[in-house]
């Protein structure tokens, strides 16, 4: 079972990481490479607890869907997002934010199960957890670019 850590400075507060992290509004803006629509469950605006998304993006050449929950939230400190229904076995997506001054220290884990058995972890050593690591940096510094211009 794969795990991403990414951690990230960020010069602005805390609130406005939290924000810019659980906006669907942003998450469309920030995954433009991947043509990423929310299609179901809330479409717009920034997500609360128990509230779901279902994204449509195109990954490796091919379009998929997952659908994904608010399942822990405590503003502006931490949200959890869980998939209930897409191309993983599985994930948890911990969000977490930690204020110093006027500086955030952002950390994302993404904890999750490849499909397929050993062919999924086949997939996972092969390319899968590189790309996912590299898909959320980008989002990250994105968050972090958009934060640090307010």
């Amino acid at each position: 079972m794969p795990i991403i850590k990414i951690e990230l400075n960020i010069n602005a507060p805390r609130k406005i990481v939290f924000d810019l992290a659980r906006s669907i509004d942003f998450h469309k803006e920030s995954t433009k490479q991947t043509k990423e629509k929310a299609v179901a469950g809330k479409i717009s605006g920034l997500l609360e607890l128990g509230e779901s998304v279902t994204w449509k993006a195109k990954h490796f050449g091919v379009w998929l869907e997952l659908e994904s929950k608010i399942t822990e939230f405590n503003s502006p400190n931490y949200f959890v997002d869980e998939m209930q229904k897409g191309s993983f076995k599985s994930f948890r997506h911990e969000h977490i934010f930690k204020e110093n001054n006027k500086q955030t220290l952002m950390v994302d884990v993404f904890d999750y199960k490849s499909p397929f058995g050993v062919l999924g972890k086949f997939a996972d050593w092969l390319f899968l957890k590189k790309y996912m690591h590299n898909f959320l940096l980008k989002r990250n510094l994105l968050i972090k670019s958009k934060a640090e211009e307010k």
